[in-house]
């Protein structure tokens, strides 16, 4: 009995945490608006991996996850953890709806981000957009330029300083789509006002106010992102937990609800035999399993059978 619960100290000591994940004892949340968060994503510094934080954050006062590049910041609209994509949709980039000149959009080098599989339309380009060329390659896809033609049917095409139905040679397909070297769509080296991305025509290939818009980008996980810490992740998420790491040496952690942070999961489920043996040492009505929580004072509660 002594080892019994020499062993049950341990376990309380080893799973009850020095610190809290976040500055000024905020915790890591499962969601940021109404986006679920899941590992590799996190609402703060500590929560999530470490390679994903800082490009991407929670804005406290917007609650809208947010994806930060060297060419600003993007509001993240979706994320897909079963194909590992997400999308952003860029505050300057032109829709059916709103038509407007764009700064150039980029991913930086270091980050864990990868242009995905958008379809860019460049808008309000020199004539003829056939000699437009990235790195010396040609760019417009000639075969889908009746997507120009039907975004070009958008009233909002005067806020390009474009008359109703312009031409469709000064607009541009570009798809599949990359950026340059320095990791951007460079508008301004292309002479083009303004540009669209289109993750989806939604079946309507010839109406322009149904396409789903929006720039599509892969993620890829790192060396921390190993087999082992995915294992750990998976235990600590079914637990109610959430995924993170504690700076500065970025060792794996789980943050609980209760507001610390275990090394494995949040709870610890004891077998029958264990709970028996606490409920004759402790008094403890008997219940049929024990479920341990490790917060700030280590507690038992008892699960009623």
């Amino acid at each position: 009995m002594a080892i019994l619960f020499s062993f049950f100290t341990f376990l309380l000591l080893s799973l009850s945490p020095p610190q809290r994940t976040l500055a000024g004892d905020q915790s890591c949340r499962p969601t940021c608006g109404s986006l679920k968060l899941k590992y590799p994503f996190g609402s703060g510094c500590g929560c999530g991996s470490p390679r994903f934080h800082p490009y991407v954050t929670c804005e406290p006062t917007s609650n809208q996850l947010t994806l930060t590049t060297h060419t600003g910041s993007y509001p993240i609209t979706s994320i897909s953890y079963a194909t590992s994509t997400l999308t952003i949709t860029p505050p300057y980039m032109s829709t059916c709806n709103s038509m407007q000149q764009s700064p150039n959009l980029g991913l930086d080098w270091t980050s864990p981000f990868q242009l995905g599989p958008s379809t860019f339309l460049l808008l309000s380009c020199p004539s003829p957009t056939c000699s437009l060329a990235i790195n010396g390659s040609p760019v417009c896809d000639s075969s889908s330029s009746h997507l120009c033609d039907s975004i070009y049917t958008c009233p909002s095409v005067t806020g390009l300083v474009l008359p109703m139905f312009p031409p469709s040679n000064s607009c541009c397909v570009y798809s599949p789509a990359n950026f340059n070297s320095k990791g951007e769509l460079d508008l301004r080296s292309l002479k083009c006002e303004g540009y669209t991305s289109i993750v989806s025509l939604q079946d309507y290939p010839t109406d322009p106010n149904q396409w789903q818009y929006g720039v599509l980008l892969k993620y890829e996980k790192g060396a921390f992102d190993s087999y082992d810490i995915d294992n750990k992740c998976n235990a600590c998420e079914e637990s109610g937990g959430v995924c993170g790491y504690a700076p500065p040496g970025n060792s794996f952690i789980c943050a609980c609800d209760i507001g610390y942070n275990t090394t494995t999961q949040c709870r610890v489920w004891m077998s029958p035999g264990t709970a028996d043996a606490l409920h004759a040492r402790t008094g403890i009505a008997k219940p049929r399993q024990f479920l341990l929580f490790i917060g700030e004072y280590a507690k038992v509660i008892c699960l009623s059978a």
